[in-house]
């Protein structure tokens, strides 16, 4: 299909192209830091309880591998919307637990809200020095993404990077960077041909669902996300096992699952892709074994498994005539809770 790509240029394009860019300034900027291994000490050593994570929007999806590694390691572990922390657990609150934060801005509503409140230790991470959240965590990672201009695609992939590299300090083993940049690099130089193929396969499809187990859960929730901020098109993230309780009885003609193949549950994953297809919607497998095209990624990392939705997205608002990323109705930074 030949498109008019003009139609997509601005700045949500230009921030997904300058992706790898900011990935690679971003791995080559850590550096090893003493305070998080101290506090992975006192949580071993019973001085310190539990980690409590916590993000708003695509930043509390952004937090799910973060949060399996983590009980992985044998760290208790929670997961929790800020908003929901703030005013229905704010038991978690508690100066034997630690919170770590992740925001771009660091200075979101609910953000501002949850350091005023003393007691647990603070973590954060951001990609704003100076931000509240900045000034107050005890330990800060700094994500490079640099000036983001809408909905968030810099910021997210590198969060993920710095998540990566908390992570790290909890686990036994090496310090070592993650750097996706090249890879992403690979799939992104690819872009008008993954966009053209995705308005062909978007034909028909009125509602589209995300789907994946264990750490590519981050992309199933933030591709969803990502349908309705940049191209005002109907996403749902969930569980690829959640879409069989309840939402499979939405499928049929008119609808398209993305199921991510990931690490944990492949071949359950694999087999979703054929069930769905059956009722008659379009579903795709994205990972290393998917056909050659938008869905097909060289590995299955949560960086990666990002850019198929972000393409998604690009196609979605190519087909309505809108200028994709453009907000209407939000500010890049949430400032009313």
């Amino acid at each position: 299909m030949s498109l008019s790509f003009e139609k997509l240029q601005g700045t949500y394009l230009n921030d997904l192209l300058a992706q790898p860019a900011a990935l690679r300034r971003t791995a080559e900027s850590l550096a090893p830091e003493p305070a998080l291994e101290a506090v992975a000490g006192n949580l071993r050593a019973g001085r310190l309880h539990r980690v409590v994570l916590t993000g708003m929007g695509g930043s509390y999806h952004l937090l799910t591998p973060l949060h399996l590694r983590l009980t992985a390691a044998g760290f208790d572990s929670i997961l929790v919307e800020t908003s929901e922390l703030l005013h229905a657990m704010p038991a978690l609150l508690h100066p034997r637990n630690v919170v770590l934060a992740l925001s771009q801005s660091g200075a979101s509503a609910e953000i501002v809200r949850l350091i005023e409140h003393e007691g647990p230790l603070y973590l954060g991470v951001t990609n704003t020095p100076g931000s509240p959240l900045a000034r107050k965590a005890h330990a800060v990672v700094f994500t490079q993404a640099g000036e983001e201009g809408g909905v968030a695609c810099k910021t997210s992939v590198t969060a993920l990077v710095a998540l990566d590299w908390v992570a790290r300090h909890f686990e036994a083993g090496l310090l070592e960077k993650w750097d996706p940049s090249r890879a992403a690099d690979a799939y992104l130089s690819r872009w008008r041909e993954h966009v053209a193929a995705l308005v062909s396969q978007l034909d028909g499809v009125e509602r589209a669902f995300f789907t994946g187990r264990g750490p590519s859960m981050a992309a199933a929730g933030l591709g969803a996300m990502l349908q309705k901020e940049a191209a005002h098109f109907h996403g749902e993230g969930m569980s690829s096992a959640a879409l069989r309780h309840g939402p499979f009885e939405m499928l049929g003609p008119g609808s398209l699952a993305v199921v991510y193949e990931g690490t944990v549950g492949r071949n359950l994953n694999i087999r979703l892709v054929d069930d769905v297809r059956a009722t008659g919607a379009k579903s795709f497998l994205c990972g290393p074994s998917a056909e050659d095209g938008p869905f097909r990624l060289s590995e299955a990392n949560p960086v990666l498994e990002l850019l198929p939705a972000q393409m998604l997205s690009l196609a979605a608002a190519y087909r309505a005539g809108r200028e994709p990323g453009k907000f209407e109705r939000i500010t890049k930074v949430t400032d009313a809770e």
